[in-house]
């Protein structure tokens, strides 16, 4: 099964790059634009008799290698 693992820093941590998009799409006239948040997403295939299993497999491995989960948050999809 695909699966998705989007992964973003928490709230309260800097997120330097955020801000520097932000600020740069203030220059270009997006003024509206704010708290702009960068992340990442990996998308990968896992094996798994459901999506339930796949999810679980994909949760492990963004608990053990994908996300550094002292500052970042990841969300799973599978399907």
């Amino acid at each position: 099964m695909r699966a998705k693992v989007h992964v973003f820093l928490k709230p309260g941590v800097l997120d330097v790059q955020g801000k520097a998009i932000e600020g740069a799409l203030h220059s270009l006239g997006f003024g509206d634009a704010a708290n702009v948040r960068v992340g990442k997403t990996i998308e990968l295939d896992v094996k798994g008799e459901d999506a339930a299993a796949a999810t679980a497999e994909a949760t492990r491995m963004a608990e053990q290698l994908l996300a550094n989960t002292v500052i970042e948050s990841y969300r799973v999809e599978v399907g």
